[in-house]
């Protein structure tokens, strides 16, 4: 008979299971997500390095929570309650850089400059991303249109059935000596971006909270199964003394 509730254990471990999936998922994410870690940056997002450090720490944890439940020993128990307040610590603090930076990324894009559109333009992957984000989201250039310089986007034509739906505020004539379309969208495109992001962070922010919660309920947990590990221990010495 082991040393741990049979349900409380088989719990912890289904748990744990399900979070080093999701751990390792979460890496997968933060692998795809690399590439553009520039560009979130630029605009005044979080670095994309702490989406790594979350993603392990997620992946790594559980199994370290499995290995402890399946060996039954005291110490390593100690050694997961200890990472479970390092992490509902960090999973607050992670949250708060994300609001922080929610805010952050907002004032930069209210008040942004010719030079915010820079890392979109001069990345071929981001500008078709972009060119794709103007047609679905009725907006022009990320800051104006004159980030197309005089070569504007077909993706920028403005059509007048189009108008109004879900951010345009109308069309209006390219520029003066400029190629591309005759009538453009009048609106920028970033106040769409920053939907997009405001969505990515509440997300974020989601995760992060949670995984708080979900830390002080495992901590709560591995704290009962200590109690029962010693419990154990002192109930089969006592007997041991008694045979003797």
């Amino acid at each position: 008979m082991g040393k741990i509730n049979g349900c409380i254990k088989c719990l912890f471990i289904f748990f744990n299971v399900v979070f080093a999936i999701l751990g390792g998922a979460l890496v997968y994410g933060a692998l795809k997500a690399t590439p553009f870690s520039h560009q979130v940056t630029a605009v005044g997002g979080p670095s994309l390095a702490w989406s790594w450090v979350f993603a392990l720490g997620v992946l790594i944890l559980p199994v370290l929570g499995i290995v402890a439940a399946c060996m039954e020993k005291e110490l390593i128990f100690k050694i997961f309650a200890g990472f479970m307040v390092l992490g509902m610590i960090v999973m607050l603090i992670f949250g708060i850089v994300v609001v922080v930076s929610r805010n952050t990324l907002k004032n930069s894009l209210d008040t942004a400059s010719a030079d915010a559109a820079k890392p979109f333009m001069e990345d071929k992957e981001m500008k078709l991303i972009l060119m794709s984000f103007e047609e679905g989201a009725h907006c022009c250039g990320v800051v104006s249109s004159s980030d197309w310089g005089n070569n504007i986007s077909d993706s920028c034509e403005c059509k007048r059935q189009n108008t109004g739906f879900p951010f345009s505020s109308g069309c209006k004539a390219k520029p003066a000596g400029a190629s591309g379309p005759d009538q453009i969208y009048a609106t920028s495109c970033s106040s769409a971006i920053f939907v997009f992001f405001d969505l990515f962070f509440k997300i974020i922010m989601g995760f992060c909270f949670t995984f708080a919660i979900l830390a002080l309920l495992a901590l709560l947990m591995s704290i009962l199964m200590i109690h029962q590990i010693r419990k154990h221990d002192s109930g089969g010495s006592s007997m041991a003394m008694k045979s003797y």
